[in-house]
């Protein structure tokens, strides 16, 4: 349970383990229920352009996510897969909204093993190929 009293539905924890462990899909998109009392899957999606996620997130409300990110290394290193945990608030967001899900974002984050690095979004540029590239690329 979080700060905010809000708990985690056992099917976020199963979807992101189909993810981590069989690459069942690409992203998962979790929310805060109607009541706002615990935390659902909203979107799972096997989409691996990663325009279609960033077109996933709402530009009015606040969602977390998980995204396999694949990139590749310098030249003639391979490819590597990141889980990346995605804090998205942008800033035209209710505040309330903002609050809630900043307090109940620990309470989801703890429950998966296995995130290679956290991203926290105000815009589509702070969660852009780019942002998330450097931040996997970090030593």
């Amino acid at each position: 349970m979080s700060r905010s009293g809000v708990t985690v539905a056992s099917d976020c924890i199963s979807t992101f383990e189909e993810l981590k462990l069989r690459k069942t899909s690409r992203y998962i998109i979790y929310k805060l229920n109607d009541t706002k009392s615990s935390i659902v899957v909203d979107k799972s999606s096997t989409e691996t352009e990663y325009d279609k996620f960033l077109g996933d997130l709402p530009e009015n409300d606040c969602r977390w996510a998980v995204y396999d990110f694949a990139y590749k290394l310098a030249e003639g290193e391979g490819e590597r897969n990141k889980i990346v945990f995605i804090s998205w608030s942008p800033d035209n967001a209710p505040i309330r909204s903002k609050m809630v899900y900043s307090s109940s974002k620990d309470a989801l984050r703890r429950a998966f093993n296995g995130i290679g690095a956290d991203i926290q979004g105000t815009d589509y540029a702070e969660v852009s190929t780019e942002a998330l590239l450097d931040k996997v690329n970090r030593k």
